[in-house]
């Protein structure tokens, strides 16, 4: 499986503060919110990924991730010159996925949860068809709503409905086979000329091959989008480090965990982050490690 992460648009939500950078470069505690959406993937077992943004905020991307190698992981880059919806991905991103599966994450999103990377690739394993995460919300509105019947079975999604159904809210995290390119490049534009989701979504349900799978209450979702989300989001990532000891979405620890680097490697990476909080942490993700070994 590749994965997709979105990271394009103005970030008009979060004006001022994304006036001169990506909404997906503000920090969300003590690292970039872009690092959220790429620990996802990474838990997954997800090693090429592809980061979709604006020409302006690719240059700071490939600053700070560079192609990925430091962490096992392959990372490339495509240009998004206007939001245009967020099926665009795939048509941008054909080539990238070419045969495979895809998980198309979007860069505002935060999950955590200790059994989350388990339920994530069960969800992906001998995928056919679309699966999509859901979430009950006190606000179903501002999302796209999934409508379930008595039996759990996907019944209807709704995007940003006047009167939601439900309250159960489609995340930013979808999983599909390969059909999504061509389904997607048959979407056509919204009246706001966007390539929205949940048309491509709502043509695997036609199929009968969509399928929702309810995240529950252990699992930390959240749209860091809006000033007063992405405040609590970082509040709630503080949190979980002063009550658990765990810093969520430390990639460098995410690596070393799924093998994709060894505790040397995770050593050194610790030395360049030099002496912060954060920087510490990832010395004893390291220690730790060769201890183990």
């Amino acid at each position: 499986m590749k994965g997709i992460v979105l990271a394009g648009g103005s970030g008009s939500r979060l004006s001022p503060l994304t006036k001169s950078t990506s909404k997906h470069l503000l920090p969300v505690y003590d690292k970039p919110m872009v690092h959220y959406p790429l620990a996802t993937l990474m838990e997954m077992g997800v090693r090429e990924i592809l980061l979709v943004s604006t020409p302006r905020d690719l240059p700071r991307y490939r600053l700070l991730l560079g192609d990925g190698h430091q962490l096992g992981i392959d990372i490339s880059y495509a240009e998004q010159p206007e939001p245009s919806g967020l099926a665009e991905a795939f048509t941008l991103g054909s080539d990238f996925v070419g045969a495979d599966s895809v998980a198309l994450v979007l860069g505002d999103n935060l999950f955590h949860g200790q059994d989350l990377p388990r339920l994530l690739r069960e969800s992906a394993e001998g995928l056919d068809g679309c699966v999509l995460f859901g979430r009950r919300v006190p606000d179903p509105h501002r999302y796209g709503v999934a409508e379930v019947g008595p039996e759990g079975s996907l019944r209807s999604i709704e995007e940003k409905p006047g009167r939601p159904r439900s309250d159960l809210a489609v995340t930013g995290l979808y999983l599909y086979d390969n059909d999504v390119l061509d389904i997607a490049a048959e979407v056509k534009p919204s009246d706001r000329g966007e390539l929205e989701i949940t048309d491509v979504n709502l043509a695997y349900l036609e199929q009968g091959r969509a399928r929702l799978v309810n995240l529950g209450p252990d699992v930390l979702w959240m749209d860091a989008g809006t000033e007063e989300s992405l405040l609590e989001a970082a509040l709630r990532v503080r949190d979980t480090a002063r009550r658990d000891g765990v810093r969520v979405a430390c990639l460098e620890e995410i690596a070393l965990r799924e093998g994709y680097i060894d505790a040397d490697d995770c050593l050194a990476l610790a030395e360049e982050l030099g002496q912060s909080p954060y920087a510490e942490y990832v010395v004893r993700a390291a220690v730790g490690a060769r201890v183990r070994r």
